[in-house]
């Protein structure tokens, strides 16, 4: 028991979601007091009305701009219109903590601000009582000297938009928060809830004023989580596409697209938006970050805005300047914590943060921040997507030109901070901007992979596409680093002996190309470059580049009639030896006497370069008039295996210089190596209410045994968590890798996802026959395999 001044405070904890507080005056009339029994949140229709179904198993989440039920179950008589009065309120909330007290486990909700005020005409007390299965706050009040007491939690207001108190009427004020009775029988009261479409999303406390003559009672009904609404025309998100809204909100698996622009690779992921406790860890997410740290109050209220959660997101995925969630590594070296190339969903990463206390989870690279950003989005209402962007630069002055500064063999030299990344993936995002012009509504870039600072934050975006598309650089926010990761202009120098530079002349790399989502309720690439770029060679692109002030790519490229570009073969999959050649055409009338250097190295999706796995130096090259000539190299599976990097690439450069009149023409090309198909087979007949059973397999490429290996399996409502299943025997080479899958839950699902790697805790090696179980005996080729798994159940 504690006491303030002369009042006395009890709380006592009886089986009820609903918490009273009743004011006793001097002067009672002779009606019946209405006095609350229940309150029934209606979770089951509430979820389906909402599309909130997964989520509504144990609470209220309901989307705003649309009506929700509840109903009141009365003591004794029910609601008489005519005789009493009902009050609603709802308050912003922050997320619910257990608290322990005298009386065991007690669940208070940290946010909320329950205030008493007691007069001092005559001694005020409150106290605590057991009734009817509720949480009961008894408070005899007096009428002068006021004091109040509050829990815990940002103070919402009306002004802010994160308090409101509305009557029961008949009267329904659209856009406003309203009660409605639409049902009456016996004790029991159906209401209709409506709320504004553009409230601040999350946690809200519902309670209810009873009054009854000069006699009433509050009660706390319970608490419900508000999200963004895409099915509302006057919600920010509004989408009007039926089929777009269960893709980008609804569907919880998808693709993201990796590979290179010549050999596009989807990888399956299990965003999970719906699986338990996800939400409750993406609100978490919201109260971690800076700006409501520093002003709650505020940060809730502009919650309201899709824009501006966006932003947080995009800054709260990465942990560079907060608690965020993942921390970013691109050297390979993954030893204290997981590859990037290891995860398969969000699902998993998000539950250990927030069971780690919202410690950083190592490690993500951009798909991964990207496809995070996308559940989180997701979860919160707004209809979101992963999009991959290849040959994207990174741009750190704005100055729209990446620079490269090579030697006389054509390898890059001096400062690699702006690079050409092999792809790069972001999400978007759909709402409207009204703080921009009209026109710039719709899918908003968002980049949450920690690359530059905005606003002294590491965050990009939103920013509209279409002013990306229209090269209107001064629109809000970072769009310079976007129109740069799609427009950039590549330069490279050649630097002699003698220190003199020499530019080189190199057609075969254009940034911004094949830009890649999934298509909607297919799962197909669909490409959606020209909605961030005009036709190459259109006016309108060239009035796009002057408007963004571009002036390299407004200048004519040189054309010298030399041209060179590097192909490959038809095989060049995982363990295999392969040929590239340098395809060299003479379209002058004079022959040429050149040095080619063809060098192939393997390479991570962002630039950075590794050891050389193949290469050929012809000095006296003789190109005839008007000719073609195609030059072999030759890459050998035992001089990249040991250097491959986890994307699976190599690059190969040709490098054509003719010393007579210091020409250079350069040529490069990415190339990805296809992992061996994973394949899953369903065993036996599916049936609803009966576990799903598969088998999983993965037939060994290479010649040589692959031990210590295991799959890896997570889907949406098929898993509680992660499953591990490890592969005890060495798979001989062109054997095959079996092992049955057994359906963890028990209601349907759309898709699981499979994966085998090697244990991120032991380095990768080269195979060797006979090893047996040991750090060097999985293949650097098998460290990231996946492959999507159907189910309809």
């Amino acid at each position: 028991m504690a006491s303030f001044s002369s009042a006395r405070l009890q709380w006592s904890h009886l089986e009820g979601p609903a918490t009273r507080q009743r004011s006793h005056r001097h002067h009672l009339t002779m009606a019946e007091e209405l006095v609350l029994e229940r309150c029934d949140l209606e979770l089951e229709a509430n979820g389906r009305d909402h599309h909130t179904a997964d989520l509504c198993r144990e609470k209220l989440v309901v989307r705003r701009g649309q009506a929700f039920r509840l109903t009141l179950h009365f003591e004794g008589r029910n609601y008489e219109a005519s005789v009493d009065r009902l009050t609603f309120s709802v308050t912003t909330d922050t997320e619910a903590k257990s608290r322990r007290g005298p009386w065991g486990d007690r669940h208070l909700e940290a946010g909320w601000a329950s205030t008493y005020q007691q007069g001092a005409s005559q001694t005020g007390s409150c106290g605590a009582s057991e009734d009817q299965g509720l949480i009961l706050l008894k408070v005899w009040a007096s009428s002068s000297e006021r004091k109040s007491w509050t829990l815990a939690g940002p103070a919402p207001s009306e002004e802010a938009g994160t308090r409101a108190r509305f009557p029961l009427s008949d009267a329904v004020e659209e856009g406003a928060w309203t009660a409605e009775v639409v049902g009456q029988q016996d004790s029991a009261l159906s209401l209709q809830l409506s709320t504004p479409p553009n409230a601040p999303i999350g946690l809200y406390r519902l309670s209810l004023e009873a009054s009854t003559g000069y006699q009433g009672s509050s009660f706390v009904l319970g608490h419900f989580i508000l999200l963004f609404n895409p099915w509302c025309p006057g919600d920010a998100v509004y989408l009007d596409s039926d089929e777009e809204r269960h893709e980008y909100i609804l569907t919880q698996h998808g693709f993201i697209y990796q590979g290179s622009a010549k050999f596009i690779k989807n990888i399956p992921w299990n965003f999970g938006q719906f699986e338990d406790g996800i939400l409750d860890i993406c609100l978490t997410l919201l109260d971690m970050n800076p700006k409501f740290l520093r002003d709650a109050g505020r940060d809730c209220s502009r919650r309201s805005s899709p824009v501006y959660v966006g932003r947080v997101v995009s800054g709260m995925v990465n942990c560079n300047d907060d608690q965020g969630v993942l921390l970013g590594r691109w050297d390979n070296n993954y030893g204290d914590g997981i590859s990037p190339m290891f995860w398969i969903g969000s699902v998993d990463i998000l539950r250990r943060w927030k069971s780690s206390g919202c410690q950083r989870v190592k490690y993500g690279q951009c798909w991964v921040f990207a496809a995070v950003a996308c559940t989180v989005l997701r979860c919160l209402g707004i209809p979101t997507r992963v999009v991959t962007n290849y040959n994207s630069a990174h741009d750190q002055n704005s100055n729209l030109l990446i620079e490269y500064f090579r030697n006389e063999f054509g390898e890059i030299q001096g400062d690699k901070s702006e690079m050409i990344w092999n792809f790069h993936c972001w999400v978007e995002s759909w709402m409207s901007r009204p703080d921009l012009q009209p026109g710039y509504e719709g899918w908003q870039a968002l980049d949450p992979t920690p690359q530059e600072k905005s606003e002294g934050t590491y965050c990009c975006g939103p920013v509209p596409v279409r002013a990306i598309k229209e090269g209107d650089l001064s629109t809000k926010y970072d769009a310079p680093f976007v129109f740069a990761e799609v427009n950039a202009d590549v330069v490279d120098w050649i630097r002699q002996d003698d220190g003199s530079m020499h530019k080189s002349i190199n057609h075969s790399l254009v940034v911004g190309l094949k830009i890649s989502t999934k298509s909607v309720g297919r799962d197909e690439r669909q490409d959606i470059t020209h909605t961030y770029k005009y036709p190459e060679g259109s006016p309108e692109e060239r009035e796009a580049f002057k408007r963004a002030n571009h002036l390299n790519k407004l200048t004519e490229k040189e054309d010298t009639g030399m041209a060179m570009r590097i192909r490959v073969s038809q095989s060049m999959s995982m363990g295999s030896d392969f040929d590239v050649f340098a395809y060299i055409t003479n379209n002058t009338s004079e022959e040429h006497t050149c040095r080619l250097l063809l060098c192939a190295r393997t390479v991570s999706y962002n630039g950075i370069l590794g050891p050389e796995c193949g290469t050929k130096d012809l000095l006296n090259l003789s190109l005839a008039p008007f000719s073609e000539k195609s030059i072999p190299l030759r890459i050998l599976y035992e001089k990249y295996c040991d250097c491959l990097t986890e994307s699976n690439l190599i690059k190969v450069r040709g490098l054509l210089t003719e010393p007579a009149v210091n020409s250079y023409l350069l040529a490069e090309r990415d190339i990805y190596l296809e992992n061996p198909e994973i394949k899953i087979r369903i065993l036996g007949e599916p049936k609803q209410k009966r576990k799903l059973v598969a088998e999983v397999s993965l037939r060994n490429p290479l010649t040589t045994p692959l031990s210590d290996c295991i799959f890896t399996v997570e889907g949406a409502g098929l898993t509680e968590e992660q499953k591990v299943v490890e592969i005890p025997d060495p798979v001989e080479a062109g054997e095959d890798a079996k092992r049955p899958l057994e359906q963890a839950k028990e209601r349907p699902c759309p898709l699981t996802r499979s994966q085998t790697m090697h244990r991120p805790q032991e380095p990768l090696g080269r195979p060797r026959a006979g090893t047996g179980l040991g750090p060097r005996s999985t293949a650097p080729a098998l460290r990231k395999l996946q492959e999507p798994m159907s189910c309809h159940l």
